[in-house]
Formats: C-alpha cells, structure tokens, sequence
C-alpha cells in the first residue's frame, strides 16, 4: 500500500535500480576485460604481440579464478543501484516536466533528456566510478569499496575522487542521449501488432541492442581517455591523456577495449530499459 503511495520518481528510481542490480551482475565481467585491455596499452613494448579479449579473459581466469571475473562488483553496485534508479528518476521527472501533455519528444529532444539525465547520475556517483575502474584496472590492492575511498582521500587527496569528470562527461551524457533518441524511435517504428503482443519486451530489447550498438562506437574514444585519467595517480588532465594515448599507440589507441565495451553497454542498457519500462508499467505509469 505504502508502495502505491510513493511519489512517481522515487517509483522510477527503485525500477531503475532493480533493473541496474541485474545487468550489473550480469555483465561485469565484461567490464572488467575491457578495463585490463584499456589499461594493458600502458605496459606493452613496441611490437609487442597484440592482446584480445579472449587472452585477457582466459589469464583473468587462470591468475585469479574465475570468480576474479567479478573483481569490482561491489563498487559497480555502490555505483550503479543507486546510480541508474539516480538516472530512471531523473529521465522521468525531466520527461514529465517538459511533456505534460504526453506527447513523445522528437530526435533532438530525445538527445537532450537522456544526456541530462545521465550527466546528473555521473556527477553523483563519479567517486564510485573512479573506485571501480581502481579496483578492475588491478593495479591496486584496495579491499573494500570504504577502504579505498578512505586510502584514496590520504594518498591523493579528494580531488582524485573526481578525476575524469569532463572524459566521463563527453562519454556518458553522449552515449546515453544517442541511446534514448536510437531507442525511441526504433520502438516507434515496431509494427503496433508487436508493441501490444506478449512479445513487446523482446521486440524493446531489441531495439535497445541496435541503440547501445551505435551509441557505444560513437563514445568508445572518451572510454579510454577517462580510464586512464581514473588509473593514473599523477592527476593526468583529458589533454594529457589523449597526447599519451595517441603519441604512444596512434587512433587506433582510442579503440581498445571497444569489443568488450560495445557487448556489456548494449546488452546492459538494452536490459535495464526493458526491466525498467515493464516494472513502470507494473505500476500503472508510463516511462
């Protein structure tokens, strides 16, 4: 009863979260390869053998089990509970405010409500975002998501906790603006004997793949920038670190990790929009 009382955007933030708890385990072993992959670029000598996917994966399992797959989970939920219902909220309250009447937004507008969106959800959670890549880069023996926010602050002071914030930026505020304006309108080209069949969420779901695919090429450069500013303890800006990704591995440096990246931010988003609409309509709202 207390649940059907609550104010529609606290019940968009606990949809958001739900869906953010299940792609979050799901797929964070993808974010951990992309993240070694990212960071490998700094150790490999010049002509050195090239290192996928498949490598990184295999040796993750060989040298840390295969529970090391999930290394980072626990900041990626610290992060992303709160963080994704942060941005379910946020999209619902924005989307509210400016279409009361109920109409759809267009291409343009669709770009603007997700990117706003997401850059409210990045700032709050930035912190934890720079703690998760930490403890997936494995570079640092951190024990706890506490602990190394405290270890963090000592060493680096807090400044550090908010390194990567413009990299972070012109990845997730573009990313999520072009994954809402590619998903709306896929959904709105379905045929209306899909939209209304028990097979809607497959037919959203795909549509999310298609939308987290070209999203995810497009943002790809920013990625990498923003890891290595975030692994880096010598306050790289987003200028040093793009002069150090291309001087020392060309445009192709920009691309690293792309394969891992593209598969977990596609079916991640791709989820967490079909988890998030079915609940909303769970609840009687429209999302």
């Amino acid at each position: 009863m207390e649940l059907a009382l609550a104010h529609p955007a606290l019940k968009a933030f606990m949809c958001g979260s739900l869906s953010g708890t299940c792609s979050t385990l799901l797929f964070q072993p993808l974010d951990l390869v992309k993240t070694r992959l990212q960071t490998l670029q700094n150790n490999m000598k010049p002509g050195a053998p090239k290192v996928g996917m498949m490598t990184v994966l295999v040796q993750v399992i060989r040298t840390e089990s295969f529970l090391g797959l999930w290394k980072g989970v626990s900041p990626s939920f610290v992060r992303c509970i709160p963080g994704v219902g942060i941005y379910f909220s946020t999209f619902y309250s924005l989307k509210q405010h400016y279409f009361q009447e109920g109409r759809a937004p267009n291409a343009g507008e669709a770009v603007l409500l997700g990117a706003g969106a997401r850059a409210v959800a990045g700032v709050c959670m930035l912190p934890v975002t720079v703690i998760k890549t930490r403890f997936e880069s494995g570079r640092y023996n951190y024990v706890s998501v506490l602990g190394a926010l405290k270890s963090v602050c000592e060493t680096e002071g807090p400044r550090a906790l908010f390194s990567g914030l413009t990299a972070t930026l012109l990845r997730d505020a573009p990313f999520s603006g072009i994954y809402v304006m590619f998903y709306s309108q896929a959904k709105r080209s379905l045929p209306p004997e899909v939209s209304s069949s028990p097979y809607a969420p497959l037919g959203n779901f795909g549509c999310g793949v298609m939308a987290g695919v070209l999203a995810s090429v497009v943002t790809q450069p920013a990625d990498v920038v923003k890891t290595h500013i975030q692994v880096s303890p010598s306050h790289w800006t987003t200028k040093d670190a793009i002069r150090y990704i291309y001087t020392e591995h060309g445009l192709r440096g920009f691309f690293r990790g792309a394969v891992p990246r593209s598969l977990r931010r596609t079916l991640m988003a791709a989820m967490a929009w079909t988890v998030y609409e079915q609940l909303m309509a769970r609840m009687g709202l429209k999302s």
